[in-house]
């Protein structure tokens, strides 16, 4: 098999990742013709199928699966290679392509990125925003620098970075302000609203006050801190909400705003990135521009 490239591979990891000829074709600048063409030829080199094609769709073969996953190794190995060569160049980033969980990316993310942008002259930001499981997963195949996330993450293969802690207050309706604060037992008599499973936040809410896997009648679910803040302002119920959402996600809703007693519940939020990378000083660096973005943000609406 001398006559392997590795655009070949570059093309075959893309059809794999999207399933459709079209959109694979799309994300890598080629025309379909030229795509199929290629995929073909690699075929041939290799002596197996590695699609099953369908007028829709192509799916992987027993033998496409197997080999994924060996040019997706190759594939972090050569971006590590350069990685590696930028890294040694430079002494500062130039592209730096960002991974953050949905519950912190709308509040953060814009100051972070400003920060970023005079701390790192010239540099390009890309910025994926999607549920951790999904940004560890894509950090693991090189499609990703570094994550911002709740830790831990436990996943021994990163390392991980504690930025800051945040607490998490009570959203109520705007009447039930002056009512005493629920103790946390008390929360599961009433109507909670939770964001739907896979987010790290539902998760910590739901220790928080002590539901187990089996879930009460009572919790509804939402796609977003914002629906659920909103359904609170309509009376629906009351939610948990991280304490850098309030500013955005309360200014136009009828609710108020409750902490807890003591011991208050809270996440710890950091950055995580792969123990492999040749960036790890850069993203040491990047990760103090989030701190101190993070406690800008923290002073100027006065959270602790």
């Amino acid at each position: 098999m001398k006559n392997l490239t590795l655009k070949q591979l570059r093309y075959f990891e893309a059809l794999a990742r999207d399933g459709r000829f079209r959109r694979a074709a799309d994300a890598c600048a080629i025309s379909q013709p030229a795509l199929s063409m290629q995929i073909k030829e690699l075929e041939q080199e290799l002596g197996s199928e590695l699609f099953e094609r369908s007028a829709r769709e192509v799916k992987l073969t027993p033998f496409g699966q197997t080999f994924a996953l060996r040019v997706r190794d190759i594939l972090r190995a050569v971006d590590e290679l350069g990685e590696f060569a930028r890294a040694s160049r430079d002494s500062f980033l130039t592209r730096l392509r960002i991974g953050i969980i949905p519950t912190i990316a709308p509040y953060l993310l814009p100051t972070v990125i400003n920060d970023l942008n005079k701390s790192f002259a010239g540099i390009q930001i890309e910025v994926r925003e999607t549920q951790t499981g999904k940004l560890v997963h894509e950090l693991a195949q090189g499609q990703l620098d570094m994550a911002i996330v709740a830790l831990p993450v436990s996943e021994p293969s990163l390392t991980e970075l504690e930025l800051f802690r945040e607490e998490f207050v009570l959203v109520r309706p705007h009447e039930d302000g002056d009512k005493p604060v629920p103790e946390r037992e008390a929360l599961r008599e009433m109507r909670l609203l939770l964001l739907e499973e896979g987010h790290c936040f539902r998760d910590q809410a739901l220790s928080f006050c002590k539901v187990g896997a089996a879930r009460p009648r009572e919790i509804m679910e939402g796609s977003s801190l914002s629906t659920l803040v909103q359904m609170v302002g309509a009376g629906i119920g009351v939610t948990l909400i991280p304490e850098m959402a309030v500013p955005v996600e309360t200014r136009s809703a009828h609710v108020s705003i409750s902490r807890f007693p003591s011991p208050q519940p809270s996440r710890t939020i950091g950055m995580v990135w792969r123990n492999s990378t040749p960036m790890a000083k850069q993203l040491q660096e990047v990760g103090e521009a989030v701190r101190r973005s993070a406690e800008t943000m923290r002073q100027q609406y006065g959270g602790g």
